[in-house]
């Protein structure tokens, strides 16, 4: 029974409790220091580009995040904007619909009304800093001044 035991640690490298395994610190220490990044947070709408003059891009433009606009709304802004009338509201649904379905706008039907907002979505990314870098450009600006 011990010998399977031992088999099973050895093969999934698994020590004894009572041992202590001492690791070089300044190697760790080094690794941090080397993997510091700048985090900075953006909203989806700030990446997404749409196709300028699209269905698409005349809806995320007159949409808000701050309230719920109806389909009248919507074609009322659109034609302030971009002085275009859609006759036929049904056009707009499809686009409108694909932007709910992929999460970018909620919707909502109260009272047999449809209503629409932007949803708010941050993306958290991660720039990696060069130290040595941004203290030789900090050096180079004490130099010219």
């Amino acid at each position: 029974m011990m010998k399977i035991l031992e088999m099973i640690k050895a093969f999934f490298k698994i020590k004894a409790q009572g041992q202590i395994v001492e690791k070089d610190q300044t190697a760790v220490y080094e690794q941090t220091e080397e993997k510091k990044s700048k985090i900075s947070i953006l909203s989806v709408w700030d990446v997404l580009k749409f196709t300028d003059h699209t269905q698409a891009a005349h809806l995320v433009s007159v949409i808000r995040f701050d309230e719920w606009v109806t389909m009248d709304e919507i074609r009322r802004r659109i034609y302030e904007l971009f002085q275009i009338d859609y006759q036929n509201e049904r056009s707009l649904y499809p686009y409108l619909k694909t932007l709910v379905d992929i999460g970018l706008i909620e919707t909502t039907n109260i009272g047999g009304k449809r209503k629409w907002r932007k949803k708010d979505l941050l993306i958290k990314t991660e720039e990696k800093e060069n130290e040595k870098e941004e203290i030789e450009e900090k050096e180079a600006i004490t130099q010219q001044a």
